[in-house]
């Protein structure tokens, strides 16, 4: 099993919802966006089996119970998600597109409120993923 699909199977949308209503304000704005990125690309007609796969593998870590810096370490417990979140998302940055951006952008405001969201970090994410595979959409 490659090292980005090792976790597919702890992967669940009640887990991923749980995971985020639980943990969302610990986690902070960067993991969260990173995971609803992931989310929403799932839902695009854009996204092949392959990409798929990844996102599902990135988005079981990020529930996964036990993982490389326990969740309950403060400050670096997400840091370890967040890079598996990041990884996955680069590797299918073409299934992100402006609308996926949008979709997770949105449901970002109702976990931490419209004056609460701080843009220069959703932005960092954005170019995180967009990287050397940037494009116009994008």
């Amino acid at each position: 099993m490659s090292e980005e699909t090792k976790y597919v199977k702890h992967y669940s949308e009640e887990g991923f919802w749980t995971k985020l209503k639980k943990n969302a304000i610990k986690a902070g704005q960067k993991v969260v966006y990173s995971g609803l990125t992931l989310y929403y690309a799932l839902e695009s007609p854009n996204t092949s089996l392959r990409d798929k796969a990844i996102i599902y593998g990135g988005l079981g870590y990020l529930i996964f119970p036990v993982d490389a810096i326990p969740d309950l370490v403060p400050v670096a417990g997400y840091g370890d998600d967040l890079g598996v979140l990041l990884f996955a998302a680069t590797r299918v940055a073409l299934s992100i597109d402006s609308v996926v951006k949008q979709r997770a952008k949105d449901k970002l405001v109702d976990f931490f409120g419209e004056g609460a969201i701080k843009q220069n970090e959703i932005d960092e994410i954005d170019q995180q993923i967009e990287g050397e595979n940037s494009t116009t959409d994008k």
